[in-house]
């Protein structure tokens, strides 16, 4: 992979699938970072908190079954991503490098 520089624009590619959870989790959290990610993970907590959680009076008082988290990003190979490389980052791209490539 090309050298990993803090503070700028990069696009990475998931060339492989990670055979550890872990990587697979470090991935997801990356891809997450891009801002098309985050406005989509924006819209769904709005519908979810307006729609999907149900409240009710327990025990006297207000209670919220949240509904679970809706995944915005999926780590599979040929998944494309462009995120700002800051330097606390930059250990998480080492770490899960083998398995990206960069554009």
């Amino acid at each position: 992979m090309a050298d990993i520089t803090p503070n700028t624009d990069m696009t990475f590619v998931v060339a492989s699938m990670p055979p550890r959870t872990a990587s697979v989790k470090t991935i997801e959290r990356l891809m997450g970072m891009q801002t098309t990610a985050q406005r989509g993970r924006h819209k769904v907590a709005r519908q979810r908190a307006l729609k999907d959680n149900v409240k009710y009076i327990r025990a006297g008082r207000p209670w919220v079954n949240r509904a679970r988290v809706t995944k915005v990003v999926r780590c599979e190979p040929g998944a494309e991503f462009s995120i700002r490389v800051t330097p606390q980052i930059v250990n998480d791209l080492k770490s899960v490098e083998q398995y990206l490539t960069a554009k």
